[in-house]
């Protein structure tokens, strides 16, 4: 049934059935972090509040590194499913499931190393530290599951199956939410209480995964080892996710040098850009539905090897986030002074958000290409390409940096943030006609 959808017309229509469930999905992230933060808050020690947020980024962190699971199986997952190789897509499942489960019991048995390297990087107080050890010690057990539903999450975003993944999030999210306020407030469990909360939410999400999934387990090939651990295929699956690790690295790390970079202008600059910076998230955040959707769509059309399909598929997708990124920086534009008012009380800072925020929405503007052709060549397995050409966009941000900010300062900062979106949208850009060739050739 996959194999027939896949051939199906492509529309502005499917276009959106695939990718408003993902928006919708992302949605519900930050707020389980304002739950629990909210629940922790109302024991009346600001030492918890520290802890949940602390162990909750060196999880995040730790997991963050495995999302090359989710993006490396959906445009494999698509190809097999626009090859009409059903035996290879239930085949996939099995092998994303075990590669998540046994990278979970690494981070098991690896635990004590991690977090004390974590909290050394990361150092609190006494009393912090040893709520963060609490809490990560219940929650590491959860690994095996959380990372296995990356993969999970792939596979069904391949077969446009976003509203699934919805069900997924919000199932996970809500109960975690749920479980978090019965423990601490009812109970009295505090921080291990949201520790608890979290470990069972994510089992119960892979249970779940595991069950929106339940029609692969109806293809014998799920359980052909010989095809599940076929040599060949192996290797492909290790280039293809280690090229994704590469390339979300060196973004991570333009990223945290941005804020890091910061700092040399003082708290308030700072603070200023950490409001800011929020804004690209949610814009990143609301394009990943049409960049699934190009993941998908280029996918399947890699797959049945048909030229045209791929170029409508990357048109129709970029059409849509083209407008989200649009609408978005208008919204900035006219609005951003009370949402940055929303997000801080401090005057000082206030002024200084306000003095950068059109740097947000051109940044918007600039980097929709990026977003997008990262959906298209993760659809296409074209990951070599994305790796290296992170990487000379990254040399590229480095060297504006070191030119810009001596002169302009926090304005040439983000003029430097602006430039390795651009340079990321160029170099991909150049490489787009390559990716049509090859994959129809």
């Amino acid at each position: 049934m996959a194999e027939a959808a896949a051939r199906a017309p492509l529309s502005h229509r499917r276009v959106l059935r695939i990718a408003l469930p993902v928006v919708l999905s992302n949605a519900t992230i930050p707020l389980l972090g304002v739950v629990d933060t909210a629940v922790v808050g109302q024991l009346g020690d600001p030492a918890p509040i520290g802890a949940v947020g602390l162990g909750a980024v060196i999880l995040t962190s730790i997991y963050w590194a495995f999302g090359f699971l989710r993006m490396g199986t959906v445009g494999l997952a698509a190809q097999a499913i626009g090859a009409g190789d059903r035996a290879e897509v239930a085949a996939l499942l099995t092998r994303v499931l075990l590669i998540g489960g046994a990278a979970g019991v690494a981070l098991m048995l690896l635990q004590m190393p991690i977090f004390a390297l974590a909290l050394w990087l990361s150092p609190a107080s006494a009393e912090v530290e040893s709520l963060v050890r609490a809490y990560l010690q219940v929650r590491i057990f959860s690994a095996p599951a959380a990372i296995a539903i990356y993969g999970i999450m792939g596979w069904l975003i391949a077969q446009e199956r976003t509203a699934a993944v919805l069900v997924l999030q919000l199932w996970q999210n809500g109960l975690n939410a749920a479980l978090s306020i019965w423990f601490v407030l009812a109970l009295d469990m505090g921080v291990e209480g949201v520790a608890l909360a979290t470990f069972l939410a994510e089992w119960s999400g892979l249970i779940l995964g595991l069950w929106l999934c339940r029609r692969a387990f109806a293809v014998p090939a799920w359980r052909d080892w010989a095809r599940v651990f076929d040599r060949v295929i192996l290797w492909r699956m290790a280039a293809v996710n280690t090229d994704i690790l590469i390339r979300s690295v060196l973004l991570l790390l333009g990223f945290s040098s941005f804020l890091f970079f910061g700092a040399d202008f003082g708290d308030v600059t700072l603070a200023a850009n950490q409001v800011l910076i929020q804004f690209v998230y949610v814009t990143s955040y609301a394009m990943d539905g049409f960049a699934f959707a190009a993941e998908a769509l280029v996918g399947h059309a890699v797959g049945a090897r048909a030229r045209d399909r791929i170029r409508r598929a990357a048109v129709l997708t970029s059409i849509w986030g083209l407008g989200t990124c649009v609408l978005l920086a208008l919204a900035f534009t006219a609005g951003g002074g009370a949402l940055i008012d929303l997000m801080t009380t401090a005057e000082g800072v206030r002024a200084e958000a306000r003095a950068y925020l059109p740097w947000v929405a051109l940044a918007v503007l600039i980097g929709c290409a990026s977003w997008m052709l990262d959906g298209i060549f993760i659809g296409a397995t074209r990951t070599r390409d994305m790796r290296n050409m992170m990487a000379l966009s990254f040399a590229g941000y480095a060297a504006l940096v070191a030119l810009l900010m001596p002169a302009f300062g926090n304005h040439g900062l983000w003029a430097a943030l602006a430039g390795f979106f651009l340079l990321r949208g160029l170099t991909l850009g150049l490489r787009y006609p390559a990716l049509e060739r090859d994959a129809a050739g």
